[in-house]
């Protein structure tokens, strides 16, 4: 009888230890590094910026939308090919980078063309935390990042 209390006690332990280890809290979502290079088209233009997870649940960027823009889609670059994606994941405990060169948004027929110094107005939708709206300060054609991708 003691030796069944005693594997009965550790097993009880075991299973609270690996309790204490699991994470199920929900994303936990924040955005940072967000640009618009001023573009040079009257029609088109790119957005980057980073979203970072700090909850341990995944979550997934399913589509952007703007005043600015008729439409905003999301692209991933692979292999140096560009393609449009429904949704980009965004990893528990992780970052999700859109980037000059990778990952980005594209904003489709603009309104009109907004100037270096403005700002655009972004709202970022994902499956399970809701809409996030962002603040875009436009940059120069040729801005690049010193932090943040």
């Amino acid at each position: 009888m003691r030796r069944f209390a005693v594997c009965a006690t550790v097993l009880t332990g075991a299973l609270v230890l690996a309790g204490c280890g699991s994470d199920d809290s929900a994303a936990e979502l924040s955005v940072s590094s967000a640009y618009m290079p001023q573009p040079v088209s009257d029609s088109m233009a790119a957005g980057f910026l980073t979203i970072s997870n700090k909850g341990g649940t995944k979550d997934e960027l399913t589509s952007v939308t703007s005043d600015a823009a008729g439409s905003v889609t999301v692209h991933e670059t692979v292999d140096g090919a560009m393609q449009e994606v429904d949704s980009l994941e965004v990893p528990a405990h992780g970052r999700l980078v859109l980037a000059s060169g990778g990952n980005h948004l594209m904003f489709e027929k603009l309104k009109r063309k907004p100037a270096q110094g403005e700002k655009v107005t972004v709202e970022l939708h994902f499956a399970e935390s809701g809409t996030v709206e962002v603040e875009m300060p436009v940059e120069s054609a040729t801005y690049t990042p010193k932090t943040g991708h």
